[in-house]
């Protein structure tokens, strides 16, 4: 890979750690930082508990982030690695390409998102970007954020009401629960249909598990 940050001022490399289960992503993954001279390779991890600990133990100036593995998950490992170090800064790198992931991601305290099969000029760029301070979503993901954002965010209680749908109750019972009235229960549903662009309660459900909205029990 060409050096596509080679102009850019540091008087330290980039030190990064990699956090995937997959050996051979770590693999092209250290490729691409051993190919960069401002970047340098502090360690790897293959689950979000060992990535909690190595964090802890190296402090890397960037940590490289997937979200599914074993053991701990990339979402409750970006959340204790900024409960040591506030201003750490975390790259998500994943095959997850929806929205609320995007979304839940950011919320995390992740600084950047991107998917797997970005080029590795647009990982680097964005791992500079993001150690600089800035925020960097590729601009599939940042389109379909921006959707989300705009059109089918759901507010607390709306969240709150999609999860008892979800357990089958009626509006009665939802009412009681929520200390409100069914006329209440009743906007709040038309509300969720309308952002989740769901015909039914049932299709709103659905949509709800799909984005990880909401969860069965």
């Amino acid at each position: 890979m060409t050096n596509v940050i080679s102009n850019a001022t540091s008087s330290e490399p980039i030190s990064i750690l990699l956090v995937d289960d997959h050996p051979m992503i770590r693999l092209g993954l250290r490729q691409i930082i051993e190919d960069e001279p401002l970047f340098l390779l502090a360690g790897e991890a293959e689950n979000g508990r060992v990535a909690v600990e190595k964090f802890e133990l190296l402090r890397p100036d960037l940590v490289l982030m997937d979200l599914n593995m074993p053991e701990m998950d990339g979402m409750e490992a970006i959340r204790r690695i900024r409960a040591i170090a506030p201003k750490a800064h975390v790259v998500i790198l994943t095959s997850l390409d929806g929205e609320e992931d995007v979304f839940r991601g950011l919320k995390a305290g992740a600084r950047g998102y991107l998917l797997k099969d970005a080029p590795a000029s647009q990982i680097a760029e964005c791992i500079l970007t993001v150690t600089h301070g800035n925020k960097y979503v590729s601009p599939y993901m940042a389109g379909k954020l921006a959707a989300r954002v705009d059109h089918d965010a759901l507010s607390e209680r709306e969240l709150e009401i999609l999860q008892w749908l979800s357990e089958g109750k009626s509006n009665k019972e939802i009412a009681r629960l929520a200390l409100v009235t069914e006329g209440t229960v009743k906007f709040h549903v038309n509300n969720i249909l309308f952002k989740m662009s769901a015909a039914t309660r049932t299709g709103a459900v659905v949509n709800g598990l799909k984005r990880a909205l909401i969860t069965l029990h």
